[in-house]
């Protein structure tokens, strides 16, 4: 759209209301399908806003400490559950007001925090209290409580982030079930990076790689009803694929990593590259972030074995000049990684990747 009405004025007429997202989608294909998707693409752009001025910083901070005030008087009067309940309820009352009128990106992201936070703090008091244990059914039942707090949250406020949220009630859940039927699996003293390894901790990693997966699923739903990327769906996308990334990627290359071997090794690194083959194709760098580390890693290994002392700072230069050059030349090697590959189910609804290409071909 190189004149008129730009992509940046068709996301500021979603977020205020102007335009839904239903036609903001039609217009920005219709556009498209005229000018071409690549001629008005805004270079490698992958939405994303956290807050939009200095004012929402400001207002975070005050609601920040208007509800830590109101969290606060749980840790005061434990017993009560109606002090966490209040405090949600304010915070759904305040989120009306600043994420469904005023649209304000931060404060509605701390808002939904506290909504989250006060929700599982109201569920413990309650089926807990002050000195009650935290046993696996419980923890299972303040996850489901959670998840359905989170999407009824999303279905009244529509805000993204939400998802990210009811991700993490998710995570809870299934740590709660997989000590309810193993029991002791989730509730040991193993390092962190054994709950990753499948070979170590078998079914809280294979929980974890579960959860991971319905995530990605999740946010590659969201993904296809956007490719364009203008509303809301993409950026609930953005949110599940933040945590369904390393939930995949520590899990299953760690778990062939810290094999150790040849075979270990080589495992991890075709993980890797999978991995780096699939965030090029549904164009989300997520997946490619989550796996620095372990590149880092492999890398370093590798040039280790020369024995040279300025062995880590070429780990870093080389691995800083993948990743720069990938960025640079991100949507050209998308666009020819996208060619080479045959047609699949969903491949017209992912994101266009060359001149021309219309979303409903």
């Amino acid at each position: 759209m190189s004149e008129g009405v730009s992509r940046d004025d068709l996301r500021a007429a979603v977020a205020s209301g102007v335009l839904d997202e239903a036609q903001a989608s039609k217009l920005m294909i219709l556009s498209d399908q005229r000018q071409g998707y690549r001629a008005n693409m805004i270079g490698d752009d992958e939405p994303f806003e956290l807050f939009k001025g200095f004012a929402e910083i400001f207002v975070t901070v005050g609601l920040g400490l208007l509800m830590s005030g109101l969290i606060g008087l749980t840790a005061i009067f434990g017993e009560v559950a109606l002090i966490p309940a209040f405090a949600m309820v304010i915070s759904v009352a305040l989120a009306f007001y600043f994420t469904k009128k005023r649209r304000m990106s931060l404060p509605s992201i701390a808002l939904c925090i506290a909504f989250a936070s006060t929700l599982a703090l109201t569920v413990v008091a309650a089926i807990i209290g002050k000195y009650g244990d935290m046993t696996p059914l419980k923890t299972v039942i303040i996850g489901l409580i959670g998840m359905a707090g989170m999407l009824g949250y999303f279905r009244v406020f529509r805000l993204p982030f939400a998802m990210f949220a009811l991700g993490v009630f998710g995570i809870i859940t299934i740590i709660g079930a997989v000590d309810l039927m193993f029991p002791g699996s989730a509730s040991n003293n193993a390092g962190l990076t054994d709950y990753f390894d499948l070979r170590r901790q078998p079914y809280l990693a294979l929980g974890t790689l579960v959860f991971g997966v319905f995530a990605f699923v999740g946010a590659l739903w969201f993904d296809l009803q956007d490719p364009h990327r203008v509303s809301r769906k993409s950026a609930s996308a953005f949110w599940l694929h933040i945590l369904a990334a390393p939930a995949l990627v520590n899990t299953l290359v760690m778990s062939n990593y810290q094999a150790g071997g040849t075979v270990g090794t080589t495992l991890a690194i075709v993980v890797l590259a999978l991995f780096t083959l699939l965030a090029i194709i549904i164009d989300r760098r997520s997946f490619l972030t989550a796996g620095l580390v372990y590149m880092g890693l492999l890398l370093a290994s590798a040039i280790n074995e020369t024995g040279a002392d300025w062995a880590p700072v070429l780990t870093m230069l080389v691995l800083g000049f993948f990743v720069t050059s990938l960025g640079a030349f991100w949507t050209q090697t998308r666009a020819w990684l996208l060619g080479l590959l045959p047609d699949f189910p969903g491949k017209h609804r992912l994101p266009p990747y060359e001149d021309g290409l219309a979303v409903s071909e």
